[in-house]
C-alpha cells in the first residue's frame, strides 16, 4: 500500500474494457499493477467501471487524486450495430443515389447460395430522403443545394421521430461545403437532431462504403454519447477527475470529444487494445511473427502480429450475415485493427444441430443470464460449464473467488441438451463442446493465415483473456505451432493493452494524383492542411505539442480497384519516394511489379501520435528453479490427446518466480484465468514473469 510520497504526484494510470461478459479493470504505476474483473451490467455498463474501479484502488491503496489518466475500450457501438439497437436514424443524399444502401457492390457475396440472405440496411427505404445537389469529382459544384427543400424536410423528419441523420453526398469528399451547409438548415429547424456528414466522418472515395459508415455513425452516436457523458459524470462524482481517452479501432487513444463525433472509430475497440498488447510484448521479446490470440467470455479475436505491429485495414465489415463470408456484412471505411473474430468464448452457448451435431456459438450467454454454472438464472450449456466439468475450474476460485460455480447445474445442462441426445458421458460431452469451439477458432486461424499469406508453424501464439489461457494449448497443437506465452495479467490482456496504446489522431482524405502529373508543391500543402484539420481534432488534447505526425498513402496502378497501403518517409513528397515506395510494396504482396504501370495516389492519411508506454527494463537473467513442493498439489483434468481425466500438477502463478520450470500436463493457475500445459508442453517463467510454454522434443 502507498501511504507517503507518492500521495501528491498522479503517477497512476488506470483502463477499464467492457466486455460481454466481463469488465476489466488494471491500474499501473510505480512498478506494481492491481486488476480486476466485475460482470458487466447491461442496464447501466458505467456502473461496472466504477465498482471495479473502486475495487482495485482500495485493494492498491492508492486515490482519485492520484489517477493521471483513464482509458477506456468498449462494445457499445459495435453491440448497438448487432444488435439493432441504435438511434431511430434518418438518411439524407442527393436525388439519385437514395438506394446506394440497398444496391451496395451490385454482387452476391455467394454466387451460388440459392438460401442467401442480404444484409438489412441500418436506415429503412421510407426513412432516406433526397435533395437535389451535385459535386463533381473534382469538388466544382455542378448543381447547388436546393436549401428551399429543407422546410419540408424538417417536417418529415418530425413526422417520423426521426433522432439522428446521416448526411452523405454523392463526390463530398471531393467537396463538403454542401453536406455541412445541409447540416447547418437542419439544425436551425431541429436544434435536438444529431447530425453526421460523410465529408467528417469519411472522405474517401466509393460511395456505398461511405455512405455505409456515415450511416453507422449516425445509428450509433447518440447512445455512444449519452453513455460516455454518463461515464465522465459517475467518474466525476467518485473523486477521479484525470482526463478520460478512448481506445480507437486502429491501435490508438483519442480525446472523448472526437469519441463523441466520430464514434465509429470505436467500432473495434476492445479487441484492438488486445492486438496492441500483443504487439508490445512482441516488441519486448523481439518475436517477428506472432498469433495474438484473446478469448473472453463472448467472442474469440485472432490477429497476426508482424515485425511488432498489427495491420492495420482500411475496410472493416460488422454484422456478417455468412461467418467469414467476405461482402455478407456492412461495410465501414475506417482505420482498423484487422483481426477476425468469431463468436467463440467462455459463455457461448452449446446446442446440436439439425444433423444431431454438437454446435457452439455465436449466441452467448454474456453475464445476464451467464453460464449455467453462475447460478443466475442460464440453463443452457456453454463453453464455461464445459470446461468446468472437464476440470479446468475450481468451482471455489473462479474470478479470485468472487463467483461460487454450480457443477450440479453444468451437468444438469449439458446432460439436458448434449448427452441424453447424444448418449455420451457428462465429460464427454463436455469435451465434445469444447473441442469444437478449439476447432473453428483453429479453422478462423486458418482461413485468416490463407487470406494474408502467412504459414502458421513460423508463429509464436500470445494468449490473453480471461478464456484464451485454458485453451491455447488444444489450438497450438491444432495449428502446429511450438511455443505459448501467457503474459503477466493475462485474465485483463485487452484493459493492459489499452494503457500501452499511443494517443493517436488519424485523418484521411481522398485526393486522387498521378504520379506522371505530379505537382509536389500542391501536394505537400494538401499534406499540410491535413495536419492542421487533424490538430484542430485534437482541440485542446493536453499532449498536442508533443503529437508526431507521419503520413502514409493508398496508391495503385491506375485502373485497378484495390489500393496498397505506402508509407511517406520523408517529407516534402515527390512521385520518385512515392514510386519506389509502391513498387517495393507492391512486389513484397504479388510478387511482381508492372513495367511502366502508370501510378496513382487515391487517398492520403494522417497520423497525431504520441507514445504513452516505454517497455520496463527485464529482471536479470533467471536461473533455472526446481519444482517446490508446495506446487505439487493435483487435480484431475480431461486430457484430450489421452481421452480421458489425467492427474494435473496445480501451481500457483504468484508463487512462480522467474527461472521456474514446469511440465505438462500441467496447470497454472491465477484469479483472473487459468493457463492448461498440455502433456505435449513445457514451460518456464521469464525475466518478465511471462509463462513461455514450449512443445515438447518427443511430442
Amino acid at each position: 500500500m502507498y501511504t507517503q510520497d507518492h500521495v501528491e504526484q498522479r503517477d497512476f494510470r488506470l483502463s477499464a474494457d467492457i466486455g460481454g461478459t466481463f469488465t476489466d479493470i488494471v491500474l499501473e504505476g510505480h512498478g506494481e499493477r492491481w486488476s480486476t474483473k466485475t460482470l458487466t451490467r447491461y442496464d447501466a455498463p458505467e456502473q461496472a467501471i466504477i465498482t471495479g474501479v473502486q475495487h482495485v484502488l482500495r485493494t492498491a491503496g492508492v486515490s482519485t487524486a492520484e489517477v493521471s489518466l483513464f482509458v477506456h475500450g468498449m462494445t457499445l457501438a459495435t453491440n448497438a450495430v448487432l444488435e439493432r439497437r441504435g438511434a431511430l436514424t434518418a438518411f439524407l443524399t442527393t436525388k439519385g443515389f437514395r438506394d446506394v444502401l440497398e444496391i451496395g457492390y451490385e454482387t452476391r457475396y455467394a454466387p451460388t447460395d440459392l438460401m442467401l440472405i442480404k444484409q438489412t440496411p441500418l436506415v429503412p427505404r421510407e426513412r432516406r430522403f433526397v435533395v437535389e445537389e451535385r459535386v463533381s469529382a473534382t469538388g466544382d459544384v455542378l448543381l447547388p443545394l436546393d436549401e428551399a427543400a429543407f422546410d419540408a424536410l424538417a417536417e418529415q423528419l418530425t413526422k417520423a421521430r426521426v433522432e439522428s441523420v446521416a448526411i452523405g453526398f454523392i463526390h463530398a469528399y471531393a467537396n463538403g461545403a454542401h453536406e455541412e451547409r445541409a447540416r447547418d438548415l437542419l439544425l436551425e429547424r431541429l436544434p435536438h437532431l444529431s447530425i453526421s456528414v460523410s465529408s467528417e466522418v469519411c472522405p474517401e472515395i466509393r460511395e456505398y462504403e461511405r455512405f455505409s459508415t456515415v450511416v453507422a455513425n449516425a445509428y450509433v452516436q447518440p447512445i455512444v454519447e449519452q453513455y460516455l457523458n454518463k461515464l465522465r459524470s459517475s467518474l466525476d462524482e467518485i473523486g477521479l477527475t484525470a482526463p478520460a481517452l478512448l481506445m480507437g479501432s486502429a491501435g490508438g487513444v483519442m480525446p472523448l470529444d472526437i469519441a463523441k463525433r466520430i464514434p465509429i472509430r470505436l467500432i473495434e475497440s476492445g479487441p484492438a487494445g488486445g492486438a496492441v498488447l500483443s504487439a508490445s510484448i512482441a516488441k519486448e521479446l523481439d518475436l517477428p511473427k506472432v498469433l495474438s490470440f484473446d478469448m473472453g467470455g463472448t467472442t474469440a479475436k485472432i490477429c497476426f502480429i508482424q515485425d511488432g505491429e498489427p495491420h492495420v485495414a482500411p475496410l472493416f465489415e460488422v454484422d456478417r450475415q455468412s461467418r467469414f463470408q467476405k461482402g455478407s456484412g456492412l461495410p465501414l471505411r475506417t482505420p482498423v485493427v484487422e483481426l477476425v473474430e468469431i463468436g467463440a468464448g467462455g459463455g457461448s452457448i452449446a446446442s446440436l444441430d439439425r444433423m444431431n451435431r454438437i454446435a457452439v456459438g455465436p449466441r452467448s450467454a454474456a453475464s445476464e443470464p451467464g453460464p449455467a454454472c453462475y447460478g443466475r438464472g442460464g440453463e443452457e450449456p456453454t463453453v464455461t460449464d464445459s470446461d468446468l466439468l472437464m476440470g479446468r475450474l475450481d468451482p471455489e476460485n473462479f474470478a479470485g473467488g468472487s463467483i461460487r460455480l454450480d457443477t450440479s447445474a453444468s451437468e444438469i445442462a449439458i446432460k439436458r441438451v448434449i448427452g441424453d441426445a447424444l448418449a455420451l458421458g457428462t465429460t464427454e460431452s463436455a469435451f465434445g463442446v469444447v473441442e469444437i469451439v478449439d476447432e473453428t477458432m483453429a479453422n478462423a486461424a486458418r482461413v485468416h493465415a490463407a487470406e494474408l499469406g502467412r504459414e502458421l508453424s513460423e508463429h509464436v501464439i500470445i494468449a490473453f483473456g480471461g478464456a484464451a489461457p485454458l485453451h491455447a494449448g488444444r489450438l497450438a497443437e491444432k495449428l502446429g505451432i511450438d511455443t505459448i506465452i501467457i503474459p503477466r495479467n493475462a485474465g485483463v490482456g485487452s484493459a493492459l493493452g489499452f494503457l500501452r496504446a499511443p494517443i493517436a489522431v488519424d485523418l484521411v482524405q481522398t485526393a486522387v494524383t498521378s504520379l506522371q502529373s505530379f505537382d509536389e508543391g500542391a501536394v505537400n500543402e494538401l499534406l499540410a492542411t491535413l495536419q492542421k484539420r487533424g490538430e484542430t481534432l485534437a482541440g485542446d488534447l493536453k499532449e498536442q505539442e508533443s503529437l508526431v505526425a507521419s503520413f502514409s498513402c493508398a496508391m495503385r496502378y491506375r485502373g485497378q480497384g484495390y489500393e496498397v497501403a505506402v508509407q511517406i518517409k520523408d517529407l516534402p513528397a515527390s512521385a520518385t519516394s512515392l514510386s519506389s515506395g509502391f513498387e517495393a510494396e507492391y512486389a513484397r504482396l504479388f510478387g511482381r511489379v508492372i513495367p511502366d504501370g502508370e501510378m496513382e495516389v487515391v487517398s492520403w492519411q494522417l497520423r497525431l501520435s504520441k507514445s504513452t508506454w516505454t517497455a520496463e527494463a527485464a529482471a536479470d537473467a533467471p536461473q533455472v528453479r526446481p519444482f517446490e513442493a508446495e506446487f505439487s498439489i493435483k487435480r484431475e483434468i480431461y486430457e484430450p490427446r489421452v481421452g480421458s481425466m489425467v492427474a494435473h500438477r496445480i501451481y500457483e502463478r504468484k508463487l512462480l518466480k522467474a527461472g521456474a520450470r514446469f511440465t505438462g500436463p500441467a496447470m497454472i493457475v491465477e484469479d483472473e484465468t487459468s493457463t492448461v500445459v498440455p502433456a505435449s508442453f513445457e514451460g518456464h517463467v521469464d525475466e518478465r514473469a511471462n509463462l513461455v510454454l514450449t512443445k515438447k522434443e518427443q511430442a
